[in-house]
């Protein structure tokens, strides 16, 4: 390992589409069903996908004031709740914390598209005095969500976020516990947040026909490593972590779910929106993960997969942990809680981490859900469709983002 000082994870939170709360999400992902329906948000009749998964059960006005409302951007919303679940589950008491040794690390792919969308529509530049919300700023930036955070907590300590598409979360999760390790802080909130399922953001990906079209059967639609997958279902929601320095938690006699013991990330530099087709980046940035945690590679158990349900990433997923595990790639249990929740995109790897975590802890393996034909060229153990309780110590989480951005974290069994 890079540093003597380990980091633990004491507090998860999640709002995702099943709902809101970590119960909810780790039930779902377990026991199904994908919520994936008919967009609610707007009328999307007119593009070629109609249906995503959107979260369920939220309603701003239970959680914010109007007027934290008029300033906070959904995205910013949603990282909210989940930062104060997981703050909660931690048992930290800001009031009774060095608030400069606590820091912040909430990233997000696409930021406040709706704030952007809402604006224009209103911007008439035809006025004499064309008028933009004061709050358009701080609403569309993606750093908002760690600002705003802070605020709240009055944690003065390392603050920043990412935005690396698809790998955001896992980015933010990795760095933080690097910035623990090298003594910048004892304690790191860190994950990621999204919802940009909006006109523009959702048929951005119409247009790049990365979505499903299976519109006459959503809650089916997302189908990783399947042999009739046809792309991705959108989704939203965000999940954040408390990251704490171990000897500190245990000796606050904090709840541990498992150590964050590896991070690996790499680029692609092959296209803005395909993976390389051998999986060369995927496979630098697993072996680094692995190698960061001072494992083996057949120490391995669980890889929670990024797993989007399109053809050439799944495809080249497969071919990248093959070709680093080798023969003990057989024996890893593989799976993409895609399938239940859809594609959170920046806020997916965040919320993978606590799939993997809530794995370890319990020592039951999410399922790939709506497997039903094998596609010849993703030919590993994908657990389909029912959860497999076996003990696991060690998880791989993957997360993949256009740009050719690669994050994979190792997650270890505390014991």
């Amino acid at each position: 390992m890079s540093s003597a000082r380990r980091v633990v994870i004491t507090g998860v939170g999640i709002i995702s589409p099943n709902g809101i709360g970590t119960s909810v999400f780790w039930k779902a992902i377990l026991d199904g069903p994908c919520v994936a329906r008919r967009v609610e948000a707007f009328d999307a009749s007119r593009f070629p996908t109609t249906f995503a998964c959107e979260i369920t059960g939220y309603v701003p006005t239970e959680h914010f004031s109007t007027k934290e409302i008029k300033r906070m951007d959904r995205f910013v919303q949603v990282a909210l709740i989940a930062a104060k679940e997981s703050i909660a589950d931690s048992g930290l008491d800001s009031a009774r914390e060095n608030p400069d040794r606590i820091g912040v690390i909430i990233g997000s792919g696409i930021g406040g598209i709706a704030t952007l969308e809402e604006e224009t529509r209103a911007l008439d530049l035809q006025s004499p005095h064309p008028k933009v919300s004061a709050f358009l700023i701080p609403k569309l930036i993606i750093n908002m969500a760690s600002g705003e955070v802070a605020i709240r907590y009055g944690f003065s300590g390392p603050n920043l976020s990412q935005v690396t598409a698809c790998a955001t979360g896992s980015h933010a999760i990795g760095d933080a516990m690097k910035i623990i390790q090298r003594s910048d802080a004892d304690v790191m909130i860190a994950g990621g947040t999204e919802a940009a399922i909006s006109p523009l953001g959702f048929g951005g990906f119409c247009s790049m026909r990365a979505l499903s079209r299976r519109n006459d059967d959503p809650s089916n639609a997302s189908r990783p490593f399947e042999r009739d997958r046809d792309g991705f279902v959108m989704g939203e929601g965000a999940g954040v972590l408390v990251l704490e320095e171990m000897e500190r938690a245990k000796k606050r006699g904090a709840k541990i779910y498992a150590e964050v013991a590896g991070y690996g990330l790499s680029a692609d530099a092959y296209h803005i929106t395909e993976p390389e087709p051998e999986g060369k980046g995927a496979r630098r940035a697993m072996g680094m993960a692995v190698q960061d945690a001072g494992l083996n590679l057949d120490q391995v158990d669980y890889v929670n997969a990024h797993g989007t349900s399109t053809r050439f990433n799944d495809r080249a997923e497969t071919m990248a942990i093959k070709s680093l595990f080798k023969d003990h790639a057989k024996k890893l249990a593989v799976s993409s809680t895609k399938s239940v929740t859809g594609h959170l995109l920046g806020a997916a790897g965040a919320v993978e981490s606590i799939a993997c975590a809530l794995a370890l802890q319990n020592g039951v393996i999410p399922p790939t859900v709506h497997y039903t034909s094998p596609d010849p060229d993703c030919d590993l153990d994908y657990v389909p469709n029912s959860p497999r309780q076996i003990p696991i110590r060690v998880a791989l989480n993957n997360s993949f983002g256009f740009g050719g951005h690669n994050g994979c974290l190792i997650l270890r069994k505390f014991q």
